[in-house]
C-alpha cells in the first residue's frame, strides 16, 4: 500500500459529506448529490438543492438546527442508498410481511412519519448509552464506594469515554460498517485531493489522506469531551435529577461544539491542530483506506457539487 500523501491545502472548502451503504452523499455550497454503486456496477446520481435558513447565521444556535438537519437528511440518503445497492433478491429477503403490508396499506406520509420515528429511536438510544448509562453506573459505584464529587465526575468521564470508544469499535467489526467507513475514507480523500488543488481522478484521490480535520467525528468526539467539562459542574444529589439538567444543557453543548469545530476548520494555529487531535485519532475507527472503486464513487458524488470558482465554496 502507497503511503499517503499531506499536501499543503490551497483552500480549504465547504464541502462536506456522508458515507452510505455502497455510495456516498456530497454536499457542496448550493447542490447535494448522493451516488450509489448499483449492483450491475453502475453508479446511480440523485440531486437535491441546498436550502438556507435564518438560523444558519446565528452562533450556538446554527449548530443545533445543523445537527437535527444533517441528522434527518443523512437517514434519508442512508435508506435511499440502501434501496439502490441491494440487488431485487436482496430486498425480497430483507422485506418482511410487515414491510410490504405498509406498501400496500399506507401512504408516503405514514411511511415518512415511520422513518422519522425510526431515527428518533436511534438518538434516544445514543442518549441512554451516553446520557444516561455513564451516569447511572456511577451512582451505582458511588452506593458500593462512597466518593466525593470529583472522583464522581472522574469516573462518569471515563465511563462516558469506555462506552462511546467500544460502541464505535464494535461498530467497525460490522461487515456493512466496514465497507462504510470504508467509503468514509474515500470522502475524505476526494476532498483532501480537491483542496490540494489536483485533478479528481482515482490515482491523485489514492494518494491523500483519509483523515480529515473537518469531519463528523471530529464533532462526535468534541460533544463528548465538551460535555465532560460542561456537565462537572452539575449537582449530584441524585441520578435522575443529573440526567434531566444533561438533557436540558444538550443544545448548548452541541452549539458550542459547532462553532469550535468551525473555528478549527478555519484556523492553522497550533490551538487549532490541538483541538482538532481527538477527532482525528478517532478517525482510525471511523476511516478505512477505500477501493479504486469506491474512490469512483467518491468522484462521481463530489463533482457535481463543486462550485464553478473553487473560492465560492470557501469554508
Amino acid at each position: 500500500m502507497p503511503q499517503e500523501a499531506r499536501p499543503t491545502e490551497k483552500f480549504r472548502t465547504s464541502v462536506g459529506g456522508q458515507a452510505l451503504m455502497e455510495g456516498i452523499m456530497m454536499r457542496g455550497p448550493a447542490k447535494i448529490c448522493c451516488a450509489v454503486r448499483r449492483p450491475d456496477g453502475t453508479i446511480d446520481l440523485t440531486y437535491d438543492e441546498v436550502r438556507t435558513h435564518w438560523y444558519n447565521r446565528v452562533p450556538l444556535v446554527r449548530g443545533v438546527f445543523n445537527m437535527v438537519e444533517n441528522l434527518c437528511n443523512g437517514y434519508k440518503y442512508l435508506m435511499h442508498s440502501a434501496d439502490i445497492s441491494m440487488t431485487e433478491e436482496e430486498q425480497q429477503a430483507e422485506e418482511s410481511k410487515l414491510d410490504r403490508w405498509l406498501e400496500e396499506h399506507t401512504g408516503p406520509k405514514f411511511q415518512n412519519a415511520l422513518m422519522t420515528l425510526s431515527a428518533c429511536l436511534g438518538i434516544v438510544l445514543a442518549l441512554f448509552l451516553f446520557a444516561f448509562l455513564p451516569t447511572f453506573l456511577t451512582g451505582l459505584v458511588g452506593k458500593i464506594i462512597p466518593m466525593g464529587r470529583w472522583p464522581r465526575v472522574i469516573l462518569e468521564a471515563l465511563l462516558k469515554l469506555a462506552i462511546f470508544l467500544s460502541y464505535m469499535f464494535l461498530c467497525t467489526r460490522m461487515k456493512e460498517i466496514h465497507r462504510m467507513f470504508q467509503y468514509h475514507g474515500a470522502e475524505h480523500k476526494t476532498i483532501a485531493c480537491y483542496e490540494a488543488g489536483e485533478e479528481l481522478t482515482v490515482e491523485n484521490v489514492r494518494r491523500h489522506t483519509r483523515f480529515h480535520p473537518r469531519c463528523g467525528t471530529s464533532f462526535m468526539i468534541l460533544v463528548i469531551l465538551v460535555s465532560i467539562f460542561l456537565y462537572a459542574v452539575l449537582p449530584w444529589t441524585s441520578t435522575a435529577l443529573r440526567v434531566v439538567c444533561k438533557l436540558a444543557m444538550l443544545p448548548l453543548v452541541v452549539g458550542i461544539c459547532y462553532e469550535i469545530l468551525k473555528w478549527c476548520g478555519r484556523s492553522n494555529s497550533v490551538l487549532a491542530r490541538i483541538v482538532a487531535k481527538p477527532g482525528l485519532w478517532l478517525q482510525h475507527l471511523t476511516t478505512f483506506e477505500p477501493t479504486d472503486d469506491m474512490i469512483e464513487v467518491a468522484i462521481a458524488a463530489v463533482t457535481p457539487v463543486l462550485p464553478e470558482k473553487p473560492e465560492d465554496g470557501r469554508w
